[in-house]
């Protein structure tokens, strides 16, 4: 479960490397964002020669997280750091790679973009 104040790694070539939840975006009164929720964050650490600034407050979807993720038939997926993708107003992603495994849900939640970048699907 990711809620405000939690640090996030940056699992895109974006040129941000440490991301802050501020809050979570969209509809509901639940305060945590899961995987495939949008949420809003600002840059912590960032690479000096890149497009995107130390302090820049952005729209980021979950992709990893640390809390237990349970498909239909029982599998239980569960990673070891928290990552989001950083993306624009149109929600295509910053980065034109994407860093480490994603899972296959996504898909439903139709971030087929993300999916067509990443190197691994679980």
């Amino acid at each position: 479960m990711i809620q405000p104040q939690t640090f996030l790694n940056v699992a895109d070539n974006s040129g941000a490397l440490k991301l802050m939840c501020i809050q979570k975006k969209g509809i509901g009164n639940n305060s945590y964002a899961h995987i495939g929720d949008f949420i809003v964050v600002v840059i912590k650490e960032a690479f000096g020669c890149m497009n995107i600034e130390k302090s820049e407050v952005t729209i980021a979807i979950i992709v990893r997280m640390r809390q237990e993720f349970k498909r239909q038939n029982g599998t239980i997926l569960k990673y070891d750091e928290n990552a989001a993708v950083l993306i624009d107003k149109e929600g295509n992603p910053k980065g034109t790679r994407i860093f480490g495994a994603i899972i296959r849900e996504l898909k439903l939640f139709n971030f087929t973009k993300i999916i067509s970048l990443a190197n691994e699907i679980l």
